[in-house]
């Protein structure tokens, strides 16, 4: 089994031609991903603003909606209810007038015949 070893740094190139090479190479990677953040910037700057304007309107529709539930809360209401059914005749259950009578002679159907009942016969064998 072999043993990691250090490079060998007699062998390693170090001129100035390489280490040119690698900046200019390191700084058009550099060049690429700063113009590839400014363009994703360009294409999303008016995403902000619509955002802001959606939560603007989701607050007046949340406030909106608060002020017509206390609205039909108040117009539903027991009083409410009630105030209106006696402006349209109504009366209570308790204050209507009673009256009592007989139920006809009527002929009752006849009996129902009674039931059969099951039986069950069990063999051994």
């Amino acid at each position: 089994m072999s043993r990691w070893r250090f490079p060998d740094l007699s062998q390693l190139d170090v001129s100035v031609a390489t280490w040119r090479a690698r900046a200019v190479r390191y700084l058009a990677i550099y060049i690429a991903l700063a113009l590839l953040l400014v363009g994703a910037r360009a294409m999303t700057q008016d995403v902000r603003p619509a955002l802001r304007a959606a939560q603007e309107r989701e607050a007046q529709l949340t406030t909106l909606r608060d002020e017509l539930e206390l609205r039909v809360q108040s117009l539903t209401g027991s009083a409410r209810v009630r105030d209106w059914a006696f402006a349209n005749g109504m009366r209570r259950f308790a204050g209507s007038p009673t009256t009592t009578g007989r139920f006809g002679s009527e002929n009752l159907p006849p009996p129902l015949s009674p039931q059969t009942t099951l039986e069950v016969k069990t063999e051994w064998k």
